[in-house]
C-alpha cells in the first residue's frame, strides 16, 4: 500500500497517514523524521479529551431529548385535558416537531465550522432552552403546535453537528464509543425523564398549575443554562482547545493525518465533497436503514409509558418507575456493544444481531400473552434499540475522511432517520391500545429491513476492502502522486472501510 503523506506546516514535520493500525510507530521519511507517538502520552491526552468533551456533549443531548419526548410523560398528567385536545390533536403535535426538526439537519451541518461550533451550538441550545419551557404555559392547541415547530427548527442541528464535531478530536478506532457516550445520552433521558415526571408530577397543583405544564417548565430551564455555558465550555477545533498545551495539540496533528485520506486540505469544507456525499449511493442506503431504526426509537420513547400503563392496573406513578430499567438495559447494552466495535472495528455485524434482538422483542408485544411477556416484550426491544440506531451514526462517518462528504453524510443520515418522527406517532393510535398491533407490527418491519440493510452493507464493504487489497483499484490513479492519491478520501485504493 503507497504511504501517503501530509506537510504539518506548524511543526514543520511530515505526518504518515496510517490508517490500518493506529498504534503502529511513524515512518521515517526521507527527508524529515516524524517524531514517534509516546502511547502513554496519547493515552494521557485521550482522557483529557474524554473529561472536556464528553460530560458537555452527553448532557447537550440529554437534554435535548428530554425536552423533544417529555410530550409523552406530560400525557399522563393531563396535556390533553388541560389544552382540550383530541387524540389526533396530541399525535400531530408531536408529529409536526420532526418535519422542522429534519429540514433543519443538513443546512445546520453546513454551517457548524462556518460559524464555529462553540456559538453555533450554544445559539441553538439556548434557542430551544427558551421554546422548551415556554411550552409550559402554552393554553391552545395552536400555541402548542407553534412551539413544537419552533423546538424542531432550534434543536434539529445539535446531534448530527455533535457526531461531526466529535470526528474533528477522535480518530475513526475511537469513533463509536465517543458516539456511544452521546447517543446513550437517549436512553437516560428516557430514563431520567420518567424519574422526573415522577417527581415532579406531585407538584400538580401547585400555583394553580397542572403537573405536564411543571415538567415542560423544570425541564427546559436547565437547557437555557447550560446553552449559554457551552459558549465557553465548547472548544472549536484542536488547534484553539483551551485545555490542550502545544505537546499536545502536535500529538493530535499526528492522531488525525496517520488515517488514510485525513490531510489538511480534506479536514477543509469544499463544496464538491458535498456533491459527493449527495452522489453516493452507499450514503443513501444508510439513509434508509436508519429510517427504519428511527422508527423504533421514536415510537418506542414517546409512548412506552402509554404501552407500559395499558399492560396493567398501574397508577401514573408506578408507570413512570416502570419506564426507567428498560432504558437502563438499552444505555449498558449499547455501550458495551459500542466498546467492544471500537476494539474490533467491527460494525454492520452488531447492528444486524441486535436489531434482530429488537424484531423478537415487537414479536412478543404483538403476540396475545400476558402483560408480564410484554413488559418483557419490552426489554427485548431496548436491548437491540440503541445498537441498531447508534453504531450506524458512527459507522458512516468513519468511512468518510473528507470533511465536506463527511458532514453531508452524517447529516443526511440523521435527517432522513428523523424523518420517522413524523409517522411514528400515528402509529399508535388510542383506540388500538393497550397492544397497538398495527404500530408494533409496522415498526418491526422496519427495523428487520434496517437490520438486513446494514448486514448487507457490511458483506459489501468487506468485499470492497479485498478488492482493494488485491491491487484492483490502482489503475485508477495510475500517474498520481502521493499526495493527490491522498485527496481523494474513501475512493483511495489506500482506504480501507470500517465494515
Amino acid at each position: 500500500m503507497p504511504t501517503s503523506y501530509t506537510s504539518d506546516h506548524e511543526k514543520g514535520v511530515v505526518v504518515h497517514d496510517d490508517f490500518d493500525d493506529p498504534t503502529k510507530p511513524s515512518f521515517p521519511s526521507s527527508t524529515t523524521d516524524v517524531p514517534s507517538l509516546d502511547h502513554a502520552t496519547e493515552a494521557r491526552l485521550l482522557r483529557k479529551l474524554d473529561l472536556h468533551i464528553i460530560p458537555l456533549v452527553m448532557a447537550l443531548y440529554l437534554l435535548s431529548f428530554l425536552d423533544r419526548v417529555n410530550i409523552g410523560n406530560a400525557r399522563l398528567y393531563g396535556l390533553e385535558d388541560d389544552l382540550g385536545l383530541t387524540a389526533d390533536q396530541y399525535q400531530t403535535a408531536v408529529s409536526l416537531l420532526f418535519v422542522t426538526y429534519t429540514l433543519s439537519e443538513l443546512p445546520s451541518n453546513l454551517v457548524l465550522k462556518k460559524f464555529h461550533p462553540s456559538r453555533w451550538i450554544s445559539f441553538i441550545t439556548t434557542s430551544w432552552g427558551i421554546v422548551a419551557t415556554l411550552t409550559g404555559v402554552v393554553q391552545s392547541y395552536g400555541g402548542l403546535v407553534a412551539c413544537r415547530l419552533l423546538l424542531g427548527v432550534v434543536e434539529g442541528g445539535l446531534f448530527p453537528g455533535m457526531v461531526v464535531y466529535l470526528t474533528l478530536f477522535y480518530t475513526k478506532r475511537e469513533l463509536a464509543l465517543r458516539v456511544g457516550y452521546l447517543f446513550v445520552s437517549s436512553a437516560l433521558a428516557g430514563a431520567l425523564g420518567g424519574l422526573l415526571a415522577y417527581g415532579i408530577g406531585f407538584m400538580d397543583g401547585v400555583a394553580g398549575q397542572k403537573g405536564w405544564r411543571w415538567i415542560m417548565i423544570l425541564e427546559g430551564l436547565p437547557t437555557f443554562v447550560l446553552g449559554i455555558g457551552t459558549w465557553w465550555l465548547m472548544a472549536d477545533e484542536p488547534a484553539t482547545a483551551y485545555y490542550l498545551n502545544e505537546e499536545e495539540r502536535a500529538l493530535m496533528v499526528l492522531r488525525i493525518r496517520r488515517q488514510t485520506g485525513r490531510t489538511s486540505s480534506a479536514d477543509e469544507f469544499h463544496r464538491a465533497d458535498v456533491v459527493k456525499g449527495l452522489l453516493d449511493w452507499k450514503i443513501w442506503v444508510f439513509c434508509a436503514a436508519q429510517f427504519g431504526a428511527n422508527t423504533m426509537l421514536y415510537g418506542y420513547s414517546t409512548f412506552l409509558p402509554t404501552i407500559i400503563k395499558g399492560l396493567g392496573q398501574w397508577d401514573t406513578a408506578e408507570t413512570q418507575a416502570l419506564t426507567v430499567p428498560c432504558y437502563l438495559l438499552g444505555a449498558i447494552s449499547f455501550l458495551s456493544v459500542a466498546w467492544i466495535s471500537d476494539r474490533q472495528q467491527i460494525r454492520g455485524l452488531y447492528a444486524c444481531i441486535f436489531g434482530l434482538m429488537s424484531v423478537i422483542g415487537y414479536g412478543v408485544l404483538i403476540s396475545d400473552s400476558s402483560s408480564g411477556v410484554h413488559y418483557l416484550g419490552c426489554f427485548l426491544v431496548a436491548l437491540g434499540l440503541y445498537v441498531l440506531v447508534g453504531i450506524p451514526l458512527s459507522w458512516l462517518p468513519s468511512n468518510q475522511p473528507r470533511y465536506g462528504k463527511r458532514t453531508t453524510a452524517s447529516g443526511l443520515q440523521i435527517a432522513i432517520g428523523n424523518v420517522s418522527g413524523v409517522m411514528a406517532p400515528f402509529l399508535y393510535k388510542t383506540g388500538e391500545a393497550p397492544r397497538f398491533v398495527r404500530g408494533q407490527a409496522v415498526t418491526l418491519g422496519l427495523v428487520a429491513v434496517a437490520a438486513l440493510l446494514h448486514g448487507s452493507m457490511s458483506l459489501y464493504l468487506l468485499q470492497a476492502n479485498k478488492r482493494r487489497e488485491a491491487g484492483k483499484g490502482d489503475l485508477k490513479v495510475d500517474g498520481l502522486s502521493e499526495a493527490e492519491i491522498a485527496e481523494l478520501g474513501d475512493e483511495s485504493p489506500n482506504f480501507r472501510y470500517t465494515i
